[in-house]
């Protein structure tokens, strides 16, 4: 099982700070997808984190724009190939449940 401190230390390697209400909606749709892989088809309409999901769809996609402008090299190398645009919310997600079960990223020391 994937820690949870694992993906939040992959969102930080990233670019994306706790202070986005994107952080805590991306941690929580990879954990939830860690759990049960078949989430990522409709990831977004499980999170009911105290709002609906078009906003937990948007703060997906702000933080997914931010690892596009802060930290693209390691967003390519987790993604596998050259990126020439923003990967989309579900796709971002992906890629993220994909890096911390593959454990593909190096955790901070």
């Amino acid at each position: 099982m994937v820690a949870s401190s694992a993906i939040c230390d992959l969102l930080y390697q990233l670019g994306i700070s706790a202070n986005y209400k994107g952080f805590l909606h991306t941690a929580y749709a990879v954990s939830l997808c860690v759990e049960q892989q078949d989430r990522l088809l409709l990831v977004t309409k499980w999170l009911k984190y105290g709002t609906n999901w078009k906003a937990v769809e948007r703060n997906i996609r702000t933080v997914s724009t931010i690892a596009w402008k802060h930290n693209l090299p390691l967003l390519e190398s987790l993604s596998h190939r050259h990126l020439d645009r923003r990967l989309r919310s579900a796709e971002f997600l992906a890629v993220l449940f994909h890096a911390v079960c593959s454990d593909e990223f190096e955790r901070p020391a």
